[in-house]
């Protein structure tokens, strides 16, 4: 096995055969054979370190140690600025290996594409394939750069553009799971976890419901209606059981109060109001009026409970008089207990998330109120819920009427 010899050695060899010359005035081989004798160096191995003709030889004396301090500076400086580089790739890179796996290989060719101008190709490459994880080599990189693109990345550019309109038609909240039901239902059959990829791409997600204010003042008078729904929200038809609620909206002119009601059976708002005002007549005796007038609630012969709160507007004379007029039976839940009106709340919460959380101010109450007219809209016709298996309102409204009219002609 050949010797291995440290670069002071060759050094000290290569000048003693050039002393050696200057001093006896003899041949290189004569001088290199003295000198190899004298340190255990074979002549041929001294022969290759000797420099070639016109090349300067190493400097000797004194000037050497200066010389090899700026050289040793230099490489230090050399190598922290690689260092802080590194440092600031896997910075950057830092959201790729947060799940412990290799990253997907079109985000890393993305990531390059992102950075490659500050970094350079070569230093992220090496500094990202030193973590456990694993990346790209340069060279794998150059290659994907200079294949042609796959039928898959063609098809991806058309679905990602309908994510986006999708995902933005829909007021940027839906998550993976019902953009994948909205694009089937468009006609595109594609999978869940492709569907999550491709919002990835699109830089998408869906909205999540934050805490709700606290916002019933209950009433300081004795109620004794009972509780008819016992968290019991589910409905064998529509307009069997309603909930009711009241959130708020703050605004640059004060607070906006939004009252709504919801349908159990179908999920459907069928009553809403918009005020600046929390008085009875001003915002849920409005919403109760829009909803008996929409609806057969009229007509179903006291079978329809509404339920609510032990807010003051809801258990006072006049809203209790208009439940009772149209034969509406009347249900309140316990004081302090969101369960017991779960899904009115349910209805406020998703009416923050994706309509008021997605403005930093609203101007005014106006503003709410078109804003919430829009919503409420979309909600009914377009919105697809989870609890209705990922259908609208309306269409679960129609298939009960189609189903009932069915029966009808059986019959």
């Amino acid at each position: 096995m050949p010797k291995k010899y440290d670069q002071d050695l060759r050094e000290h060899a290569v000048r003693m055969v050039l002393d050696k010359r200057a001093a006896d005035g003899c041949s290189q081989r004569v001088a290199m054979d003295a000198v190899g004798a004298s340190l255990g160096i074979a002549p041929a191995t001294i022969r290759n370190w000797m420099p070639r003709p016109g090349e300067e030889p190493a400097a000797t004396g004194a000037a050497k140690p200066r010389e090899s301090l700026e050289e040793e500076n230099r490489r230090l400086r050399r190598e922290l600025a690689e260092t802080r580089r590194a440092n600031e790739i896997l910075k950057k890179a830092s959201a790729f290996f947060r799940s412990g796996t290799r990253p997907p290989h079109d985000e890393m060719i993305r990531f390059i594409d992102e950075h490659r101008d500050r970094f350079g190709v070569e230093p992220i490459c090496r500094a990202l394939r030193a973590t456990d994880c694993g990346f790209i080599t340069s060279r794998g990189y150059r290659a994907a750069k200079s294949r042609p693109r796959c039928a898959r990345a063609i098809r991806d550019d058309v679905l990602v553009e309908e994510v986006k309109r999708l995902h933005a038609q829909n007021y940027g909240v839906y998550g993976h799971r019902k953009m994948w039901y909205a694009m089937r239902r468009e006609g595109w059959m594609i999978g869940r976890d492709q569907t999550a990829r491709l919002m990835r791409t699109a830089g998408l997600h869906g909205v999540r419901r934050g805490r709700r204010p606290f916002t019933t003042v209950p009433s300081k008078l004795p109620d004794h209606r009972p509780d008819l729904v016992e968290r019991d929200f589910h409905a064998l038809a529509p307009n069997m059981l309603w909930v009711a609620d009241i959130t708020y909206v703050r605004t640059v002119s004060g607070f906006a109060y939004t009252a709504f009601i919801t349908d159990a059976c179908t999920r459907k708002i069928v009553g809403w109001s918009v005020a600046s005002s929390l008085s009875t007549q001003a915002l849920p005796m409005i919403a109760l009026q829009q909803a008996i007038a929409t609806t057969p609630a009229a007509r179903q012969g006291g079978r329809l409970v509404h339920h609510s709160d032990r807010g003051v507007q809801y258990v006072s004379l006049a809203y209790t008089d208009t439940l009772a007029e149209h034969g509406v039976a009347p249900s309140v839940g316990t004081v302090g207990d969101s369960y017991d009106n779960a899904l009115a709340e349910t209805v406020n919460g998703l009416y923050k998330a994706e309509l008021i959380y997605s403005r930093t101010t609203w101007p005014s109450t106006s503003a709410v109120e078109l804003a919430t007219l829009e919503w409420v809209t979309w909600w009914n016709h377009q919105r697809l819920h989870e609890a209705l298996g990922y259908r609208t309102p309306v269409e679960v409204e129609a298939s009960y009427d189609q189903s009932q009219t069915r029966t009808l002609v059986t019959t």
